[in-house]
């Protein structure tokens, strides 16, 4: 079964829709991105158009791709002092050293209470302890879809739907914007949890051990059909462009698909579910 993120993100949004039509004061949420990367600017142009579907404001703040940590860090500020904005995301991931080499600090410089893509320290810290104020956006968006395929999967009785409890979870890449906090996310909720990077060795041997395999790397067909469990639900967090120009993720979708009983598409899987759940912390950051 295809997990259509697409089709979900579309329901939530309309919710999302009417729930702004309340609100005397519109929420607004600030892009700010570094460069021109194809799949960045992807995002960022999906982000801005769904938020002004839902009613809220959208801006773009596009920086060059040679500017310095100092001058990122002051436009982030100029937009934690204006009352205008409710929620600031800074689009990555950058692309120079230089930025790469500060990227905890530049992230550190957003306001908590503006964090809406959940990736400030504090909010990792909260969210280690299990009360972020805002659940990063990929995470929130991957765990949504978990939900709805667990109840179908795994709890067609009374038992709770939505318990990941028992399940054994394999999660490939460790960055600090996906694989670590759904890592945590995931041990909060029950699951047995194993972190694969670039150093583990023999990764297969991980891999088809998972119920649940999710992959967050960026790396063409890094998920092959004799790397996962029959019957297990892929989700594939990778973006990336292939050869022909075609957007593809970290899953071989075509052979994978074929032996799993839940997999998500690339495009149309997480992508979708990462933009709405960004614009529903948005909204959680306007009402708070």
């Amino acid at each position: 079964m295809i997990l259509d993120g697409k089709t979900i993100a579309q329901k939530r949004l309309e919710e999302l829709r009417v729930k702004i039509l309340t609100l005397e004061k519109k929420p607004k949420l600030v892009a700010v991105i570094v460069g021109d990367d194809p799949a960045s600017k992807m995002y960022v142009a999906m982000k801005g158009k769904w938020a002004m579907e839902t009613g809220m404001e959208s801006e773009t703040v596009e920086m060059e791709k040679d500017c310095t940590d100092s001058q990122l860090i002051t436009q982030i500020q100029r937009l934690n002092v204006d009352p205008s904005v409710t929620g600031i995301l800074v689009q990555l991931p950058f692309p120079t050293q230089l930025l790469k080499d500060k990227q905890r600090e530049i992230l550190d410089s957003v306001d908590p209470l503006k964090d809406v893509d959940g990736l400030t320290s504090e909010n990792m810290g909260l969210l280690a302890l299990g009360h972020p104020k805002f659940l990063p956006a990929t995470v929130r968006g991957i765990l949504t879809l978990l939900y709805g395929v667990l109840s179908i999967t795994y709890y067609g009785d009374t038992r709770d739907k939505y318990s990941l409890a028992g399940k054994e979870a394999v999660v490939v890449g460790r960055s600090d914007i996906d694989g670590k906090p759904l890592a945590i996310s995931l041990i909060a909720l029950g699951a047995t949890v194993t972190v694969c990077n670039s150093k583990t060795i023999n990764l297969s041997d991980h891999t088809k051990r998972a119920d649940i395999l999710i992959s967050a790397v960026g790396k063409i067909n890094l998920i092959t059909s004799d790397m996962v469990k029959n019957g297990a639900i892929v989700i594939d967090a990778g973006t990336m462009k292939n050869i022909d120009g075609k957007w593809v993720g970290d899953e071989d979708f075509e052979k994978v698909k074929d032996k799993v009983s839940w997999i998500t598409p690339v495009p149309g899987g997480v992508g979708p579910m990462t933009v709405v759940s960004l614009l529903e912390n948005t909204l959680m950051a306007a009402l708070n």
